[in-house]
């Protein structure tokens, strides 16, 4: 595999935690009153990011395999919960 190939398979294997990144954040903005934020949403997609991309390493350390559904379930559940965090979700 040359180096252009290994990039590819780091962007895909990333993309997912990524778009749930940005989704969330532009999701919950139009879910949510505009209330002052802690965090800008930059900030919020990066932290989610982080998180999302800890998940999938964390699963592929465990599970053995890349894109097994209970890696993605807990991306999710893990990604949502940081941002319920990030936005103090148990004030509102």
């Amino acid at each position: 595999m040359g180096p252009l190939d290994a990039l590819y398979h780091a962007v895909n294997f990333m993309a997912p935690a990524a778009a749930l990144a940005v989704l969330l954040v532009l999701g919950g903005r139009l879910i949510r009153s505009k209330g002052a934020l802690a965090l800008s949403w930059r900030a919020q997609v990066a932290i989610n990011f982080v998180v999302g991309c800890a998940v999938l390493v964390g699963g592929l350390v465990v599970l053995g395999r890349d894109g097994k559904m209970l890696t993605y379930a807990t991306l999710v559940l893990a990604c949502a919960t940081c941002q319920w965090v990030l936005v103090r979700g148990w004030r509102g």
